[in-house]
């Protein structure tokens, strides 16, 4: 399928999906692997193709104040438009359309069709790999989604000029977009991108009024220095609010990186400074007491109660809403 989001010249086309503007040459593909030169027409190369999909409980996204204890048809393709050398899905996100074998072939309708066979499925969730980069499959399937009165959710990095993000925001309902840290030199060693646009996403999705969590990968010696993780805090209470929710997540050493485990006393100093800030901050990765609980961010009281991917909602009401002080907490 000819992809969206390009400009035609002579001997190349050029990218305009994400800030990366790659410019590919007959018979290349950009830095995502999947957008491919064709004949001079930019081919996206995994529409219809999947390579993961599975019914997974909505708190795996990560997203717990969006249908907490519900499940989300969550589909997966391969490529990325980031590098990042401690990628937990390296297998899928940094391969080519070419070279992978994928499992499934499906039409979107057919998504629909899988997504509507069970009753407590509350949508579908673009995730696994960077879901920017099959833009157009994404958006196709977003619009029947919405048609059916159900839910899209966007896991992402967040790597995506303003256009075609505009577009997607007419279908989309909510989104985990995945803040590497707060440095445009980490960015580029870590990511091979830059931070400024991540940062310009956030700020288009809290503007747009859809729901929004993030995921902060804690990596030692990377991500942690407790003054630049101050600052990451700051900006998210003053540019999108101080009932943001914030997912700090464990690293494990995986794909690239060799770095030790997160220790758990740094993930409960950046949790404690985060805190001061923000309403809603959680630790996932590892078990520690009490970190997934999700507690009214006015009066104090538990209305979620977790343990691993199981919820059980304590003063709560239908609205999400707490029982105790009225307090808007969860979007049903």
């Amino acid at each position: 399928m000819e992809a969206q989001f390009y400009e035609k010249n002579e001997d190349h086309v050029s990218c305009t999906l994400c800030p990366h503007h790659c410019s590919i040459a007959l018979g290349e593909t950009g830095i995502c692997r999947v957008r491919r030169n064709e004949n001079g027409k930019l081919m996206a190369g995994t529409w219809g193709k999947l390579s993961a999909l599975n019914f997974d409980p909505i708190e795996k996204k990560p997203l717990y104040h969006y249908h907490p204890g519900k499940i989300i048809l969550s589909l997966g393709s391969v490529g990325c438009n980031m590098k990042c050398k401690c990628c937990q899905n390296w297998q899928i996100s940094q391969v080519s359309a070419a070279e992978y074998s994928f499992s499934h072939t499906l039409f979107p309708m057919e998504v629909i069709k899988l997504a509507t066979s069970r009753s407590e499925n509350i949508g579908v969730a673009y995730t696994y790999n960077e879901p920017t980069v099959w833009f157009e499959y994404m958006n196709d399937i977003a619009r029947l989604v919405r048609f059916e009165g159900l839910k899209n959710v966007m896991v992402s990095n967040g790597y995506i000029n303003e256009d075609p993000l505009l577009e997607l925001m007419r279908y989309m309902d909510a989104f985990n977009i995945d803040l590497k840290g707060f440095s445009e030199d980490l960015y580029r060693k870590l990511t091979g991108a830059s931070l400024a646009p991540v940062l310009h996403t956030l700020k288009l999705i809290r503007k747009a009024g859809r729901h929004l969590e993030i995921t902060c990968l804690i990596i030692p010696g990377m991500n942690d220095d407790p003054g630049t993780f101050r600052e990451m805090i700051l900006w998210i209470e003053r540019e999108l609010g101080a009932n943001t929710v914030l997912h700090l997540s464990r690293y494990h050493p995986t794909y690239k990186l060799d770095i030790e485990s997160t220790p758990a006393r740094k993930l409960e100093e950046l949790y404690r400074i985060a805190n001061e800030k923000l309403s809603y901050v959680y630790v996932g990765n590892i078990q520690i007491r009490d970190y997934q609980d999700t507690r009214c961010g006015k009066c104090g009281a538990t209305v979620i109660r977790r343990m691993g991917y199981q919820v059980e909602l304590k003063n709560l009401t239908g609205q999400g809403t707490c029982l105790q002080c009225g307090n808007a907490i969860i979007n049903f």
